[in-house]
């Protein structure tokens, strides 16, 4: 039985019964059957209104689950991030959260300031306090100057026909250092809950910290993408000139299109402004570059692309590829005497959600010093490479140190964390393997 129909069932029922006793026991003569029907009717309706039915308290109880719901949904919100201010504290972001506090924090309205201005507000009065003004509180100053949280029960507002009449302050914190405040009013002399304000503000300021974090680590990557487009070898581009150089009186077809290939790797090389792009573009990089060097080597270098179709839409970071192969080709091949190969292989393993990359060449190697000091500078702990090698010579996941990957492993460590492997193999005068493994994306 449906809550609530039992209880007023035997209301309507008891009801009945005493006017029926009323009407046909104890008054005498007994009342006409019309009158008692017409009497019964008003006190059912007496009963019924008098009750929370079933025609009401399920409403009631669903506006107040509503209202439940839409709160922790809020309370979620604020606490992932998700629309707070998790981009720093600026007036678009000051504006998202303050309609999702609005609801939470038991007050008529809530503002966001800096040190400064209003950033946000939202409830009554935003007539007057509007993002931008000036702001006038002798509490908020307090709050502002010591980092103390504080209340207000007098008039919070200089202007006339403002209904705020108390408030609460917290200070919203990067560091040691205050810098705005979260102020939530109310209509009333009662102020709001001072302890629910400042845990409120507590998780602002969290999100404050992070987003002054996660700037620092994009400005840090978007720095070594900087030195990435820097270290394009001016000797790479010094000798393609001149191989050019030689082909213009005996091969005009050919120059031109090395001269056509040339901008095409220094355009995507200087174009890019994400942090990633699909493989399909830094694979049409790697054979662009690969085809000027061929110009100059000729027979001497040969490269072999082992590259799955199903690896070209994964996005992956930009200008990572083709340093390895430089290397390859620098390092490895330069000073063989032959011909030397270098291998492009690209898989995915959907097992493990990674993208699996090696670039591999039968160059002259490395020696064991060499890779002694790669294993000293690399960021710290044993690692996980692809593969396991008993020569002392050969060295663990690389981190952070290497002939020309210490920009490339730093990159990494910023985009994904210790989410990806590099690894370095290698024996003298039998090549090189770099293995690179990144989570997808």
């Amino acid at each position: 039985m449906t809550r609530g129909v039992g209880p007023l069932m035997a209301m309507v029922s008891i009801a009945w019964g005493l006017v029926w006793v009323a009407s046909q026991v104890v008054v005498h003569p007994p009342l006409p059957a019309q009158t008692t029907l017409v009497v019964g009717l008003i006190a059912t309706n007496l009963a019924i209104l008098g009750y929370p039915s079933v025609l009401r308290g399920p409403r009631q109880r669903r506006r107040r689950r509503g209202r439940a719901e839409g709160d922790v949904a809020s309370l979620v919100r604020l606490g992932t991030g998700t629309g707070a201010l998790r981009q720093g504290l600026t007036p678009e972001a000051a504006e998202r959260t303050v309609d999702l506090l609005q609801p939470l924090l038991g007050g008529d309205a809530v503002a966001i300031t800096d040190r400064e201005h209003m950033l946000a507000f939202a409830g009554p009065g935003a007539d007057h306090h509007t993002p931008g003004s000036a702001l006038w509180a002798p509490e908020r100053e307090r709050v502002l100057r010591t980092g103390r949280s504080a209340i207000s029960t007098s008039v919070v507002c200089r202007h006339s026909g403002c209904p705020l009449r108390s408030a609460a302050f917290a200070p919203l914190t990067v560091g040691d250092e205050v810098v705005g405040t979260v102020t939530v009013y109310r209509q009333t002399a009662t102020p709001p809950r001072l302890e629910l304000v400042e845990g409120v503000a507590g998780v602002l300021s969290l999100h404050l910290e992070l987003a002054g974090l996660e700037a620092q680590a994009r400005l840090s990557t978007d720095t070594q993408l900087e030195v990435l487009r820097a270290q394009i070898n001016p000797h790479f581009l010094f000798n393609v000139l001149n191989t050019i150089a030689s082909k213009a009186r005996t091969d005009p077809d050919e120059t031109r299109q090395l001269l056509l290939r040339l901008a095409d790797f220094f355009r995507y090389a200087i174009d890019q402004r994400s942090q990633f792009a699909e493989f399909a573009q830094e694979y049409f990089f790697v054979r662009t570059y690969v085809t000027l060097e061929q110009a100059r080597f000729g027979d001497a270098l040969r490269v072999e692309y082992d590259v799955d179709p199903q690896v070209l839409g994964v996005r992956v970071p930009v200008l990572m590829i083709q340093p390895l192969i430089e290397n390859a080709i620098k390092h490895g091949l330069s000073r063989k005497v032959g011909r030397g190969t270098v291998t492009l292989r690209a898989r995915v393993d959907p097992l493990a959600s990674s993208l699996d990359i090696l670039v591999r060449d039968d160059g002259v190697g490395m020696d064991a010093a060499t890779l002694r000091s790669l294993r000293n500078g690399r960021r710290g702990g044993t690692g996980h490479g692809p593969e396991a090698f008993d020569d002392p010579a050969d060295v663990p996941p690389l981190r952070r140190g290497g002939i020309g990957l210490r920009n490339i492993d730093e990159r990494l460590a910023l985009l994904f964390g210790d989410r990806y492997d590099l690894t370095v193999r290698s024996r003298e005068s039998d090549g090189t393997d770099v293995r690179l493994r990144i989570p997808l994306r």
